[in-house]
């Protein structure tokens, strides 16, 4: 059984199955060419259609940008040039900042960090895809939609730093964003909670009766955890306005994708809860970006939860800390039959004659710049080697509106 060309392998004969990833280091990749076209899957109305109506919609790839980077068939969401150019600025600023992040870490300016690599479209498709009171429950790499939502980036270099201007005041790791004026609420390190949580918030809107949609994403790997299970299931039961999306990037730090499911696909799993499932190419942003406003619609309407695989590639290391050379081919990343969503958004926006190589390189030189600048500012609030960082009295403040005395009594001690 093969999805999208990469298949599901068997480990050596023994007891149990083990799947392991199609190629390790030393190998040859082994992707081969999606067959999938734009023109497959027919466009269904989000008011009128069920779950069974979805199921060649889960095994089959939602597709827009064909290879040629026409945009085509009935998920088109016929975006304006000024949509598409917006969309390519917020991703390349994603990629550049990325990359002067890391650079920073390398060079011990700051402790840790993650990048976004060949997965930037995800969240700012689908974030400009929602309205601006929606709540948005990310993974790690879901930080391009705080951009979309207009958060500076001084505070978020000063947030990984964890200076004296770090909303969160160093009580996360670096790249744990949380922006309240963005409704973009900081993930936690046990991966997979955010997504019963972003249910319960979800639940919560239709209670009240408010206009707000909630979006969050988990891994492939995490979705072998009971978090995604429990988030399923409540989504299933209540049908709260939720859009419930597993990024598969094929690889959860250092373990391949077919260690996380016996199955073909992850977008499957959605139909045996009841819920509208579907698979999409994560590398297209007008395929996200189509899927999640339909899924929005339907949400809006109170018909309950939308389930979406996107299929993609991360093409960088885990974080900071990891080696991908490890465990799987060096150059992997280039076969990836789904290309790289920066690239074909961009080649798309040429092949309309909206824009050309002169305004990319502008616009690319424009962002480092800014980027650079930001770090700047960011830094007369303290760095990483000297500081001044959040002061320890914070360690008592944020978490409850009236301080207990047991507390209260602790900070005395401490002389806080």
């Amino acid at each position: 059984m093969t999805v999208g060309g990469d298949g599901i392998t068997n480990g050596e004969e023994g007891p149990f199955r083990i799947g392991n990833p199609p190629a390790r280091p030393g190998e040859k990749p082994k992707f081969s060419k999606w067959e999938e076209k734009p023109d497959d899957l027919k466009f269904l109305d989000p008011i009128k259609c069920t779950t069974k109506d979805t199921e060649n919609h889960a095994f089959g790839l939602i597709r827009v940008l064909d290879d040629d980077h026409e945009a085509k068939g009935e998920w088109n969401p016929n975006l304006s040039p000024e949509e598409l150019k917006k969309g390519l600025e917020y991703m390349m600023r994603l990629r550049i900042f990325d990359d002067r992040m890391i650079k920073m870490q390398r060079t011990g300016k700051l402790s840790f960090y993650m990048r976004s690599l060949g997965e930037e479209a995800i969240a700012i498709a689908q974030t400009m895809a929602l309205e601006d009171q929606d709540w948005i429950f990310p993974s790690y790499r879901q930080p391009g939609a705080q951009f979309v939502r207009g958060r500076d980036m001084v505070s978020m270099i000063c947030h990984c730093i964890g200076n004296e201007l770090d909303n969160v005041k160093g009580r996360q790791m670096p790249v744990h964003y949380t922006y309240k004026e963005g409704r973009f609420i900081s993930i936690s390190s046990p991966v997979g909670t955010q997504f019963s949580q972003a249910v319960g918030v979800a639940m919560a809107s239709a209670y009240k009766g408010v206009d707000e949609v909630t979006i969050t994403w988990l891994g492939d790997g995490t979705s072998a955890q009971g978090d995604y299970h429990y988030g399923l299931n409540f989504a299933s039961t209540f049908k709260p306005p939720i859009i419930l999306n597993v990024v598969n990037n094929q690889w959860a730090i250092s373990t391949h994708k077919n260690l996380a499911t016996g199955g073909t696909n992850f977008a499957s799993r959605g139909l045996s809860y009841d819920i509208p499932s579907f698979r999409v190419d994560g590398n297209d942003f007008l395929a996200l970006y189509s899927i999640t406003k339909w899924a929005a619609k339907r949400a809006r309407a109170g018909l309950g939860p939308s389930h979406i695989e996107i299929y993609t590639y991360r093409a960088g290391a885990h974080s900071s800390s990891d080696d991908p050379s490890r465990y799987r081919p060096e150059n992997e990343a280039e076969f990836w039959p789904g290309g790289d969503p920066v690239e074909r958004l961009k080649m798309h926006l040429i092949k309309i004659g909206e824009w050309d190589e002169k305004r990319d390189t502008e616009l690319r030189e424009r962002i480092d710049s800014e980027v650079m600048t930001a770090y700047k500012e960011a830094v007369k609030f303290g760095d990483l080697a000297n500081g001044p960082f959040p002061p320890a009295s914070t360690i008592f403040t944020d978490v409850y509106e009236e301080v207990p005395w047991h507390i209260q009594e602790q900070r005395e001690e401490l002389g806080k």
